[in-house]
């Protein structure tokens, strides 16, 4: 399998002077085609900071990425370029705009990514279809339940065909049967593309659907579990 995402001795601080910590601490990662890898560990631990760090979001202190064969490097110019292509983000609460529809939200980050008009609409209402939220297109956020909204979430980090998804704790804020649903349509979706997904969760009821879980504990992968 092509490995889509690696991380080489990465190390991140956290906060200024003497309130800063280290958030990670000479991580090494890779995430290969197909997979769904669970990031693991308590608060604090340093999920969303690694999450962040793999976007291009963040820079390290120390360390290299490689995202879909490139370097992201110290330009926020190119790492959001590579970022806009390659990249789905799935945040805990839906993070949609409030002002636009469902099916807006979606094209907008297609358009983002460079998708023809034809295109982004074409593939905005084949997730929706897939998704089962046709019916919901024209709501605004305010309109739709929270199960719904992350499913809107979700074919918006998959409408530009990502080559890697990265989801923080993306059932944090669901009912069990939600949360479930909107894990596997995700997983689903990604794996038949053979796109990666990284998910940072504290939620158990996902580890059917991941290949590898690792744990981080103050920065640190302190274990790594092939789960398929």
């Amino acid at each position: 399998m092509n490995t889509l995402l690696e991380l080489v001795g990465i190390s991140k601080r956290r906060g200024c002077g003497l309130a800063s910590t280290l958030a990670l601490n000479d991580v090494n990662l890779e995430v290969k085609a197909g997979e769904v890898l669970l990031v693991e560990g308590p608060s604090g631990s340093g999920k969303t900071t690694l999450l962040g760090v793999a976007a291009g979001l963040l820079s390290p202190d120390r360390g290299k990425i490689r995202l879909a064969g490139q370097i992201l490097g110290a330009d926020p110019k190119q790492r959001r370029e590579v970022r806009s292509r390659n990249v789905g983000f799935v945040f805990q609460r839906s993070n949609l705009l409030a002002r636009l529809t469902a099916e807006q939200n979606v094209l907008l980050m297609a358009l983002s990514a460079h998708m023809s008009l034809a295109n982004a609409r074409s593939e905005t209402r084949l997730l929706l279809r897939r998704l089962g939220i046709t019916d919901i297109a024209s709501r605004r956020p305010g309109e739709m339940s929270g199960g719904q909204e992350q499913r809107v979430a979700v074919a918006r980090a998959l409408v530009h065909r990502p080559l890697i998804v990265l989801a923080d704790e993306p059932t944090g804020s669901l009912d069990a049967a939600a949360g479930q649903s909107v894990a596997e349509v995700l997983t689903e979706i990604a794996r038949e593309r053979g796109s990666a997904v990284v998910i940072a969760t504290h939620d158990q009821r996902l580890v059917h659907v991941a290949t590898r879980r690792i744990m981080l504990n103050d920065g640190n992968v302190s274990a790594a579990d092939a789960l398929l």
